[in-house]
Parts: C-alpha cells; sequence; structure tokens
C-alpha cells in the first residue's frame, strides 16, 4: 500500500490554526487581487500546465436550455496523457494514496489526463458575501464548531486551520435548493455483473443557501436539509430517509421503512454508522464526502499541492449515457472520465483521544475553486488506505455554480466499489427547484417524510 507520507510533496505549505479568530488580522483586500473572490489562487503555475482562473466558464453553449442534457463544452479536447500501472511511479507526486492504490491494484485501470480548465465560477453576490465573511467569519472556542458566518458565501475563503477549510466544503454552494433522480450500483465481488441499480429521488435545501440569508441564527440553526426516498429495486422501495443538518447540536435524523409503514428518529444515524442499503460499504459522513459533526477528529491544515482529481465531469454525468456505458464492475468508465491537474487544500483528519471512528485517520483534498472535496483517502489503525473517495465538478451555468453528481467509494480491502449518484438514463437535476417554486421547505418536515413516502 501506499503511505500518505509518498503522496505529499515536500513542498507543501504549512499553515498554523487559529480557532474562535476572525478575519481581522487578515489582508482581505488580496480576495479578488493576487486572490480569487473566493480565495483561491489568481494566477497559474510556473510549468503552465495551471492557467490562471479569469472568472470561470459563466457561460453556457450556445443554444443550450436549462433542462436539456448538458454538453460538454471540452468535446473536442484530447487527452494529454494516461496514468496506468506501467507509469504510476512517475507521477505519483500528484496523486493522493488511494489514487495510485487503484491504478497499481485494479486490473485495466487508468486516469486520462486533460488540459485544466478553471471553470468554476459564482454570482458577484456570493463574491461579495465571501469577503465580508473573510472579515467576520469566526470559529467557536471548541475549534470544530462555527459561530459566526454569513450564508451563501465561503466562510473561510483564507483559511487558517482544517476545521475551517473543511467548513467551506460543507457550506459550499449550489443554488437555494434543488432537485435530482439519481441511481448507485455496488457491484457484486468477483461478478463482472455492475448489480442492480439503486434508484433514489431527493431533494436538498438549505436556509444558509439563500441570497438574503443573515446568519445562523437566520437559518434556524439548520445547516443543511435532505429528503432521500427509494423507488427501487422493489425491496426497498418505499424507503425513506429525512435528515437535518444542525449547527454546534446533533443531527437530527428521521427513517421511514415501507414494510414498517413507521416514521423512526434515528439519533445514532451519523459519524461511522453504516449507510443504509450500501452492504457496509459506506458510513454515513462519507456522504457528500464529508457530513456532519467534526468533533471527533483534529484538523490540520497542511497546505495546498497540485493533485490530478476529477473536474469538468460533464461526460460522466450525462443524461443520455447508457447506463452500461458509465458504470463498470470496479469504476466509472474511464472513456467517460476526464482528470485535471488543479491545485488543492490538503486537510488531515486524526482522530482524538477517547474517540472512536471507524477511520482512524483521513486525508482530504479541497479544490481551491469551488471548495468541494474532491478526492478523500481513509486510512485503518495500521495507518494503510483503506477506502478512496472521488467526485469532480461541473459548471451548472442556470445557477450559476460548480456542482457535481456522480461519485465513487473503492474498498480497498475489500476490493469493491460504490458507485452513486448516476444520472445516465434519468433526467437533468432541476438546480433551480427552490429558486423558482417547485421546492419548499416544508417537504423537510416529518409530514413531509410521510407525504413523500404514500404519493
Amino acid at each position: 500500500m501506499v503511505s500518505l507520507k509518498t503522496v505529499l510533496c515536500s513542498t507543501l505549505l504549512v499553515l498554523g490554526s487559529s480557532a474562535g479568530a476572525t478575519g481581522a488580522d487578515q489582508d482581505v483586500s488580496r480576495l479578488g487581487k493576487d486572490l480569487t473572490p473566493v480565495g483561491a489562487e489568481r494566477s497559474g503555475n510556473k510549468e503552465g500546465t495551471i492557467p490562471a482562473w479569469t472568472g470561470g466558464d459563466m457561460k453556457a453553449p450556445a443554444g443550450w436550455k436549462t433542462g436539456s442534457p448538458r454538453p460538454d463544452p471540452y468535446a473536442g479536447e484530447k487527452r494529454l496523457f494516461s496514468i496506468d500501472a506501467s507509469n504510476v511511479d512517475r507521477y505519483k507526486d500528484k496523486l493522493a494514496a488511494g489514487q495510485a492504490e487503484m491504478i497499481k491494484s485494479i486490473p485495466g485501470y487508468r486516469m486520462d489526463i486533460y488540459a485544466t480548465h478553471r471553470s468554476c465560477g459564482y454570482p458577484d453576490f456570493y463574491y461579495e458575501r465571501s469577503k465580508k465573511n473573510a472579515s467576520s467569519a469566526k470559529m467557536a472556542a471548541n475549534g470544530y464548531d462555527i459561530a459566526e458566518v454569513l450564508g451563501t458565501g465561503v466562510p473561510f475563503p483564507m483559511p487558517r486551520n482544517g476545521a475551517e477549510a473543511v467548513w467551506n466544503h460543507k457550506l459550499h454552494w449550489r443554488g437555494e435548493g434543488f432537485h435530482i433522480t439519481h441511481a448507485g450500483f455496488i457491484p457484486p465481488k468477483g461478478s463482472d455483473s455492475i448489480g442492480e441499480a439503486i434508484v433514489q429521488e431527493e431533494w436538498e435545501m438549505s436556509p444558509m443557501w439563500s441570497p438574503s440569508n443573515k446568519g445562523i441564527a437566520d437559518a434556524g440553526g439548520i445547516e443543511y436539509q435532505l429528503l432521500n426516498t427509494y423507488t427501487g429495486p422493489a425491496s426497498i422501495a418505499g424507503d425513506a430517509t429525512l435528515a437535518q443538518y444542525n449547527f454546534a447540536k446533533p443531527n437530527d435524523v428521521w427513517l421511514y421503512f415501507s414494510s414498517q409503514r413507521r416514521v423512526r428518529r434515528a439519533p445514532t444515524y451519523q459519524y461511522d454508522a453504516p449507510q443504509l442499503n450500501t452492504e457496509n460499504l459506506l458510513v454515513v459522513d462519507q456522504y457528500l464526502q464529508f457530513n456532519g459533526p467534526l468533533d471527533r477528529y483534529d484538523w490540520k491544515l497542511v497546505g495546498k499541492k497540485e493533485l490530478y482529481v476529477p473536474y469538468n465531469t460533464y461526460r460522466v454525468n450525462s443524461p443520455a449515457n447508457q447506463v452500461e456505458d458509465v458504470v463498470k464492475p470496479k469504476f466509472f468508465s474511464r472513456d467517460h472520465s476526464r482528470y485535471e491537474l488543479h491545485r488543492v487544500w490538503v486537510v488531515e483528519a486524526s482522530l482524538k483521544d477517547g474517540m472512536r471512528h471507524t477511520f482512524p485517520r483521513r486525508t482530504f483534498y479541497i479544490d481551491e475553486d469551488s471548495w468541494i472535496i474532491l478526492v478523500a483517502d481513509m486510512f485503518d489503525a495500521q495507518g494503510k488506505v483503506w477506502r478512496t473517495t472521488e467526485m469532480g465538478p461541473y459548471m451548472a451555468w442556470e445557477i450559476p455554480a460548480c456542482v457535481w453528481a456522480a461519485n465513487s467509494s473503492y474498498d480497498h480491502l475489500s476490493h469493491r466499489v460504490v458507485l452513486d449518484r448516476v444520472l445516465a438514463g434519468r433526467k437533468e437535476p432541476d438546480w433551480l427547484a427552490a429558486r423558482e417554486g417547485r421546492l419548499k421547505s416544508s417537504v423537510f418536515e416529518p409530514d413531509g417524510l410521510r407525504r413523500a413516502t404514500t404519493r
């Protein structure tokens, strides 16, 4: 197995921490100048393999209409090169530990590298609110809760510690709320089958995503809301999960099992509890790459590095695809997967003394342009990489914001994969559902759960 030490390059910028501090001691005027409005380095790298940020690809291709299949604006590009088992050691300084291990251990696995496009861009009000947060947002004295923040903006565009960087991911903006139908696949071990589609309908919303949000109190202490219902296969059709993630207190979760016809509170459905219907291949806080409380880990902001990451993932996320063209027994189709070289923040999470979690150590790689966790490695007690997750952003021009759908989690011990949020054969996600009134906050109440499962 490849160790984390092997992967992190020696030139990482090591940053200190200052839990509870505000941004008053930082040079916030850098935002919009040498730093982008969300805190990324505006310039490219010296080799020219990462370009300067010029505002993002904010304009949709000519002729595209909201709701129709989303075209790939880079469809005509050819890959620069591929990383496979024959040359992986040459590129290991720009790979996460788990990425390198997958290339070495999974027959036929490769990463096709394309030209880098810094495509993520956001509205002006998002930039303005991010700049305000840089001066006023602050962490709680405990070092892991967030105490003050203005919604619909990056909380800490100039992060001092790992907890701040992870909060940037937890609150990354995808519009006011959306509706998505997707399928997940868990290919059976030792089989060439991709398994049965686990079809889900999902609604997501947050009062923190409103452009008029005034802070945590204005959001009623709610970080994020989710309603997920299963529509197939028949054995779980009708089951549902309703979750409300809260600031500075335990999350509220309700589960509905159609066979029991009851809604049940599930206070323990968080941290490393197994995710429903994933054959123990995912734990709850792996959802969204990381969710829920930060209290069980110490969070270290190691610095930045250049990494090959999934990016501009229009091809793998096209509903026009056939499932069998995208989903393979060990991974998403390599012909549909696109990787680019981007700068990422590296955050190490180490389990605190006296705390328990399935994963004693985790490393997160967070995109500097979107604050989305693109790659995450989870390690066992011996320091060997256990699971690796990936998800790549693409622009939803109608919001405008960088969003994501398809994501994967590979278990290096069982040699099995979960391929989730597959859009092939479905509809384009409705990213404007809340903005245009098709999604209401009443959906995220226990009565809304009952309505969703009995319609």
